[in-house]
């Protein structure tokens, strides 16, 4: 993705792109296999966090396969990726605020234990997947997209962990359900900053264009 249009800088650009290619890789195939993790313990744990971490990872899955598709395209092509990737970002964050909802009007108890053990493990995948990706969180939007969702990732899991202490030491779903409004902000607040930077390179490439 670092790579722009043109074939002097795509030929320097190389060896950093394929770099971040097999990182991608590794990250697609860590996130499926941790929502598969997730969406059933979260299922079976009633709760509410960790059904929405594992729709993130779900969400990042789709996030790295575009990043792989479009890398080494054009910017604008880029840009246009991030928005949809962002615009996702949004509408997860939404949709895990009407589930807390959902959940809160139920009464639902989650149990605390299942969501300790699922939220250390989810958070040691994604640990390692942003070490991976820490040094391409400065390029364009579709990259800093990419280290955004892994970067909320692992605060989400933090966020899971302090949940499932709160659960287990007040015996009320509260703590959960506010972790996953909490995990909600994070992701509307990052899609508005992939926003407002894929529309500033689409409006700079506009620009280049007709210049």
């Amino acid at each position: 993705m670092s790579a722009h249009c043109c074939n002097h800088e795509v030929e320097q650009n190389a060896p950093r792109t394929q770099g971040y290619r097999r990182i991608l890789w590794i990250a697609l195939a860590v996130n499926l296999l941790m929502f598969a993790v997730e969406i059933g313990s979260g299922m079976r744990a009633g709760s509410v966090s960790l059904l929405a971490d594992a729709l993130d990872f779900l969400g990042d899955s789709a996030n790295y396969a575009i990043s792989l598709w479009v890398l080494g395209l054009g910017l604008a092509v880029r840009a246009r990726a991030a928005q949809f990737k962002a615009l996702s970002m949004l509408l997860f964050g939404l949709g895990v605020l009407a589930v807390a909802l959902w959940n809160a009007w139920r009464g639902v108890l989650p149990d605390a234990p299942t969501m300790g053990l699922v939220g250390s493990l989810a958070l040691l995948a994604n640990l390692g997947v942003a070490a991976l990706l820490y040094g391409y969180r400065e390029g364009d939007s579709n990259m800093r997209s990419v280290w955004l969702c892994t970067r909320n990732d692992a605060l989400g899991n933090l966020a899971v962990l302090l949940a499932a202490l709160g659960v287990f030491g007040s015996g009320t779903a509260w703590p959960d359900l506010l972790v996953a409004g909490v995990m909600a902000s994070l992701a509307i607040s990052a899609a508005l900053q992939v926003l407002r930077q894929a529309h500033g390179e689409l409006q700079a490439g506009g620009g280049r264009e007709h210049g």
